[in-house]
């Protein structure tokens, strides 16, 4: 198709799409066809979980050092999982130890410093970056370098204390 003057076709009308209408506002609540909730929350469905970001790792570990401790910790109601991001300070350790239960994941945030494995506490190098997995019965130590030593552990969240009769009958 060309225009009037014969030399150039013409454009196509292109009508605009209609707008599409907004999303619903999201409540994490999914009614059920049919169901009424009352004020009763018990009635309520639990809302849906959803994925989001609990902290910034390295900004928690650049700060300025602390003697060491737990500086966060994963406490949501509901988990499967613990995770701790720990800070050692300069030359502070983690006695040798084994963890019967449970598989632990590592993964160093800042710093640098010594795992020992083994029963041997054989020393294996830490720097940033590293992730380390700590079977379950595996002897383990972590001793922080001179700039100190931040990482992150996660593992299978631990069964309640249970109070339980005499003799060990369940």
């Amino acid at each position: 198709m060309t225009s009037s003057s014969g030399h150039e076709p013409e454009p196509k009308p292109n009508p605009e799409p209609a707008p599409a209408p907004a999303p619903a506002p999201r409540t994490g609540v999914q009614p059920t066809a049919g169901a009424e909730y009352g004020p009763d929350p018990a009635h309520r469905p639990e809302p849906e979980p959803e994925p989001r970001v609990l902290c910034d790792a390295r900004a928690l570990a650049a700060d300025p050092p602390l003697p060491g401790g737990v500086l966060w910790k994963l406490a949501e109601a509901g988990r499967q999982l613990d995770a701790n991001l720990v800070r050692l300070a300069p030359g502070g350790r983690v006695a040798p130890h084994a963890e019967p239960e449970l598989d632990v994941l590592v993964f160093v945030v800042a710093g640098d410093g010594v795992l020992g494995a083994g029963t041997a506490d054989e020393p294996l190098p830490l720097a940033e970056g590293a992730t380390v997995w700590l079977p379950h019965g595996s002897t383990r130590s972590i001793t922080a370098g001179p700039d100190g030593l931040s990482y992150l552990t996660v593992h299978r969240r631990r069964p309640g204390l249970w109070i339980r009769p005499h003799g060990g009958a369940s």
